[in-house]
């Protein structure tokens, strides 16, 4: 049965470790019948949240921002792709700006399967688990998530770094098979 996956790469550089990954699973998910979108958040205007609760009750945030464009999204997809390189062991602010946003209509991302690709110049995998509990932290405000797998791309500090290790097959292989 085909699904519909969204990605969302947190990557502040086009064509970035974690960008490359990305667009390897994205490639898997379409070998494997499924429509794929990937959204390069550095592209969207996605302002700050500021903490002014107009979207209590309403859904509907003051800003007039992508963020409404991107939420729709994401509550119309099974599967979510959450991307971000390994800034100081935690998310870039491109993606966390974006999970802070979801505020307005958090509770309407649904039994969504989640999947996670990170990029670090670190090689140790546990110095990532910060970053991960990070992606985890939102992921257990989402009713019926369920996360489904984790890319982990290490050693990879300039530009292109991520070409040629395992993680390249890996991401490819978990989008084929979502």
């Amino acid at each position: 049965m085909s699904k519909k996956v969204l990605i969302l790469s947190g990557s502040p550089r086009k064509g970035g470790n974690s960008d490359i990954l990305c667009d390897q699973f994205m490639q898997g998910g379409k070998d494997g019948g499924n429509e794929v979108e990937k959204i390069f958040i550095r592209d969207k205007k996605i302002n700050y949240c500021i903490a002014c609760y107009a979207c209590r009750g309403t859904g509907k945030c003051a800003y007039k921002d992508d963020m409404a464009e991107v939420l729709e999204k994401m509550i119309a997809a099974d599967v979510i792709v959450m991307s971000s390189p390994v800034y100081f062991y935690s998310l870039d602010a491109q993606m966390k700006t974006l999970i802070d946003r979801t505020v307005a209509r958090y509770t309407e991302i649904t039994d969504k399967e989640l999947y996670f690709i990170i990029t670090a110049a670190d090689t140790s995998i546990p110095m990532m688990q910060r970053t991960i509990e990070c992606f985890r932290g939102f992921v257990d405000c989402l009713n019926g998530a369920q996360e489904k797998g984790i890319v982990y791309g290490v050693g990879a500090w300039n530009l292109g770094e991520i070409e040629g290790t395992k993680a390249v097959q890996e991401a490819y292989e978990m989008g084929k098979n979502v």
